[in-house]
């Protein structure tokens, strides 16, 4: 990369924009030091020294007010309702086993706050299958406490799913110290435990919804024990004061012993009963499953609270699981399931040769099945995928709603179809609320080959293609929804055709379908302009076509509910090469209102801290661009906070200030007026 041509992508924020002039930047005095995820030991540090990149922090000394980077850390989606739709095949089911990951997104330390400058990232999209996040980490030299990057929270907030941050209290061989565990227990004079109280403090400033105890340090009694379960009682209390869960790992006993027990049993019961949940560790069988869920009746809790550890670390969607003692066909299912390091979709791939296309293959395998469609899954596949089993949700119930189908990374970023940076990039923060069901294809001839794809899109990194004969007509489920519809609701879609001819006609069902597996009632709309005399704007390639959904409910008033939407796809030439890049439900289109306050708080050299105040009104992230001295623009990041940081800008040749551009971006993508704010070199 070429610094004096590419700025590195890590910014950061979402919310809305308004005019303001341009604002010309004091030199700061302070240092711009990138900002990383935060991660504490309870209270007592390491003997001796940090080791390089590494900062040792007491969790116990946190203060919000204090904390330089909450601005980049703190997550601002809120997390959104969910439904389930009638299920995509006639196996997956509602309201049984849920699913858990736990998922390491990056090291404890020095792991960026709000994305960086590579494509090579776990942008995890499968949401509709999961029910928890566990940000997953802690080491003993580093930190044992870890709050999720902020992204990774605004991306399942988009989706349903909460995020749970991590304590790890790591076993003697790993570094683990008792003191460790005495401390994050600790009492004040009042009898409270004081680190209860930071951890509920840590998750509402940082925006996500609770804390997963793992504490695997050895050699504690029953006196520690006893002080560990009035923690965990203690901590959930104030927790869900403030909408927070706790999650407790089979590890400690009730004797202060560490001894995985692989069950719900009388040696863990009491930690079950005060936590929401319980990750059952990997030692579990057939019967010990069965044991926990009835005993877990019998405690009047659900079943579904115990989550059975599947490891899945080394071998992904090729670990040999006994699924009948989970999720059995034809039976009731027996308990949830716990995914350990899912990652695996990305890790397995060699270094350095890890494309975002191979690694959505892996993950789309893991998640879906070796059919790769969840309406049809294969009944021979030893891997039973979530899609068999658990029905899929959805959050898109509101308007306006718009996908561009960005998942949260991309080999460069493009606007309108036109490149704006050509550099790598990931930030889950950016990432829209994706399809749930990849993919159902419903054809009588050949089916093609449907996926995310990174070499074009219409804005962010990625769009849709469909590859393929299409020697029979095509539909593609693409979202189910709960829209309402009004007399003045219109779907925008925008599409491209790369090779063949194809009539494409949008899919819309105002319905359910009328059984599990079975195909939505759709209605076909015409998209292509020769047939209906639509209108149409072409840019760079890119068609968008505006269809009112006026009529369609037969309500006889004009309004109604969209269930389900497609593309219905008949190809006149082919092979045929046909890409979706964003589609838009809305009444009404306005642009954001612009942020107030833009400035550069802190530079070294070409890095800087930039910060705003938020714009007023509903806004979905902010974005910043470089105004280059030809008045060319080229993208430099995104996110959903207030404040971003850029790493490696060099001055353009004659080059005496930077001018950078500020906008809010709605939901339907449209964009302020940008804030002007300049950096003299």
């Amino acid at each position: 990369m070429n610094p004096s041509r590419r700025t590195v992508l890590i910014a950061g924020t979402a919310a809305g924009l308004f005019p303001l002039p341009a604002f010309a930047a004091a030199r700061p005095k302070a240092a711009a030091t990138p900002p990383y995820a935060s991660y504490w030991y309870p209270d007592s540090l390491p003997a001796g020294s940090p080791g390089p990149g590494i900062t040792w922090r007491s969790l116990k000394s946190w203060r919000a007010a204090d904390d330089p980077d909450l601005a980049f850390n703190a997550a601002s989606v809120p997390l959104a309702a969910r439904f389930t739709p009638t299920p995509a095949n006639t196996t997956a089911r509602a309201g049984q086993a849920r699913v858990q990951a736990l998922v390491s997104f990056g090291p404890t330390s020095a792991n960026p706050s709000q994305g960086s400058a590579t494509a090579d990232y776990y942008a995890l999209t499968h949401w509709a299958y999961l029910d928890e996040l566990v940000f997953w980490g802690g080491s003993a030299g580093e930190g044992l406490i870890l709050a999720p990057n902020a992204p990774i929270v605004d991306a399942a907030h988009r989706h349903g799913v909460p995020v749970l941050g991590n304590i790890f209290l790591p076993p003697v061989a790993y570094g683990g110290q008792l003191q460790w565990t005495r401390d994050l227990v600790q009492k004040d004079a009042s009898g409270h435990c004081p680190l209860a109280a930071q951890l509920v403090a840590v998750a509402a400033a940082h925006g996500f919804d609770g804390w997963f105890v793992n504490a695997e340090t050895g050699g504690g009694n029953t006196a520690l024990g006893r002080a560990v379960l009035g923690f965990v009682k203690e901590l959930r209390t104030l927790g869900a004061a403030r909408g927070q869960r706790v999650t407790w790992y089979d590890a400690m006993t009730v004797n202060g012993t560490v001894s995985w027990q692989g069950a719900l049993n009388s040696q863990n019961q009491a930690f079950f009963q005060a936590a929401d949940d319980m990750f059952v560790d990997f030692r579990w069988s057939a019967a010990t499953l069965a044991s926990s869920g009835a005993k877990a009746d019998q405690l009047g809790r659900s079943r579904y609270e115990l989550w059975a550890g599947v490891d899945v670390e080394s071998n992904g969607s090729g670990t040999p699981v006994d699924w009948d003692a989970i999720v059995p066909s034809g039976k009731p299912h027996v308990t949830s399931i716990g995914f350990y390091r899912p990652e695996w979709t990305r890790n397995h791939l060699p270094v350095g040769q890890r494309a975002p296309e191979d690694f959505h293959a892996a993950d789309d395998r893991f998640w879906t099945g070796r059919s790769l469609d969840p309406s049809r899954p294969d009944a021979s596949d030893p891997w039973r995928a979530p899609a068999v089993s658990v029905a899929d949700r959805s959050t898109v119930t509101s308007l306006p709603f718009a996908s561009v189908f960005n998942t949260g990374h991309g080999l460069r970023w493009y606007e309108d179809g036109a490149v704006t940076s050509d550099a790598a990039w990931n930030h889950l923060g950016l990432q829209d609320r994706l399809p749930a069901r990849r993919w159902v294809v419903r054809t009588a001839g050949q089916r093609p080959a449907v996926s995310f794809d990174f070499a074009d899109a219409w804005r962010g990194g990625s769009s849709v293609l469909v590859d393929g004969e299409l020697d029979q007509p095509v539909v593609v489920d693409v979202y189910a929804t709960r829209l309402p519809v009004g007399v003045n609701t219109v779907v925008e879609l925008t599409h491209r055709t790369d090779a063949g001819a194809v009539n494409v006609e949008l899919a819309v069902a105002t319905a359910e379908p009328s059984a599990a597996g079975a195909t939505p009632p759709y209605t076909y709309l015409a998209v292509n302009s020769i047939n209906r005399g639509r209108p149409v704007r072409s840019v760079n390639g890119w068609q968008t076509v505006t269809l009112p959904l006026t009529g369609l409910t037969g309500t006889g008033t004009g309004t109604g509910t969209v269930h389900a939407l497609g593309v219905r796809l008949t190809a006149t030439e082919g092979p045929v090469r046909w890409r979706l890049g964003g589609l838009a439900v809305r009444d009404t289109a306005t642009a954001p209102e612009a942020p107030t306050g833009a400035r550069v708080t802190a530079a070294t050299g070409g890095d800087l801290r930039l910060a705003w105040n938020a714009a007023p009104g509903a806004v979905r992230h902010y974005e910043l661009h470089r105004l280059l001295p030809d008045g060319t623009r080229r993208f430099l990041g995104g996110a959903c906070q207030r404040a971003c940081f850029l790493t490696g800008l060099q001055p353009e040749q004659g080059e005496t200030a930077a001018r950078f551009e500020l906008r809010a971006v709605g939901e339907l993508y449209t964009t302020s007026t940008p804030v002007t704010v300049t950096h003299p070199w």
